[in-house]
């Protein structure tokens, strides 16, 4: 399922066009999953288990951070505020910080 789920969220390939031949399960079921996942943390937690083993390990590359910014509008009802760029609509702003290699070390 966590195959399936990934292959999803990185081509944005709608649900119901999941592969079967790739073998990663059922295309509601994967849904179902990441539902469930996204409600019990367990993307916050498993990116923080990441984090300890890659500190750890040194894996880290603190030579340079980057931190990027994105507006997105945002449907009503969904505990968000006025947009930092259109007071007039609806939205949400994320921020992310990485290290030199791209691995995603905070998300806000």
């Amino acid at each position: 399922m966590l195959n399936g789920i990934l292959f999803v969220l990185a081509t944005g390939i709608p649900w119901e066009d999941l592969p079967p031949s790739l073998g990663f399960g059922s295309d509601m079921t994967g849904w179902r999953r990441l539902r469930d996942w996204q409600r019990q943390d367990v993307w916050e937690r498993l990116h923080q288990a990441l984090l300890i083993w890659l500190r750890q390990s040194d894996q880290i590359d603190w030579r340079r951070t980057s931190v990027d910014s994105a507006s997105a509008p945002t449907p009503r009802g969904q505990g968000t505020g006025p947009s930092p760029t259109d007071r007039g609509k609806l939205g949400t702003k994320r921020h992310v910080i990485v290290d030199a290699q791209g691995i995603p070390l905070a998300l806000l």
